[in-house]
């Protein structure tokens, strides 16, 4: 419980801190996005990262060499706990926005820095938005800034691996960038499986090797989700 307490008071001391902050980054980005980006990801990463040591958590990184140096990608991860994201975000390697669901916009604090670091809200009941947030996240690759996807839709509940959608692939089809398979283990042993304790837990975080898309034909990209799902599925040991 004293864990859970530490963050708790943790994330409220930090989003006090960092009303000020926030409007400093509107007004930074009016002149220089670029700079907006680098700051956003800076303050994120360190309050992440203080989530990191508070919750006695040091994750284990391997394949992190395959993510490029030199372009935007199309994350794709399993997804079973709130700290798939806390972990994973510090671990990249430049700007990258999260596909998150709309419903993050009711958390102002909360939802303005997800928007300082580019990630985009999805509303998964409308079909046109949908598409619209997809051809958005292409868009945001070819600018240079990555996307990570949880195609799953929802965490889930039993650690098991659930059917990808296909619709967040048409992310990297349109943009043609690699795809990076993402295997996530152990992020539910911190929180969801004991609620509402948090408790110290081996997480393994593994980077597959990059699947091109820039030269797929119709019938191979018709196969990425699947192709990726089962990356995935080897990558988080399942």
């Amino acid at each position: 419980m004293i864990r859970l307490i530490l963050v708790a008071v943790f994330l409220i001391i930090y989003f006090v801190i960092s009303l000020p902050i926030q409007l400093a980054e509107l007004i930074i980005e009016k002149f220089n996005m670029d700079l907006r980006n680098r700051s956003s990801l800076a303050i994120v990463n360190f309050g992440l990262k203080c989530i990191w040591f508070l919750s006695g958590v040091k994750p284990e990184v391997r394949g992190h060499e395959n993510i490029p140096d030199d372009r935007a990608v199309l994350f794709v991860g399993n997804h079973t706990s709130y700290y798939d994201i806390i972990i994973t975000y510090p671990l990249m390697k430049g700007p990258t926005g999260y596909m998150a669901k709309k419903e993050m916009k009711r958390y102002p604090c909360l939802s303005w820095w997800m928007y300082f670091v580019n990630c985009i809200f999805l509303d998964r009941k409308d079909p046109r938005q949908g598409l619209k947030s997809v051809l958005g996240a292409a868009e945001m690759i070819e600018r240079g800034i990555s996307v990570f996807l949880f195609p799953e839709g929802t965490r889930s509940k039993d650690g098991k691996l659930k059917d990808f959608k296909e619709g967040g692939f048409k992310i990297a089809t349109k943009a043609k960038c690699p795809v990076i398979p993402v295997g996530i283990q152990g992020t539910a042993d911190i929180f969801e499986n004991h609620l509402p304790f948090i408790r110290p837990s081996k997480v393994i975080v593994t980077f597959g090797e990059p699947i091109d898309t820039e030269h797929m034909d119709r019938a191979q990209a018709k196969l990425l989700p699947e192709t990726v799902k089962e990356r995935v599925k080897i990558l988080s040991n399942q």
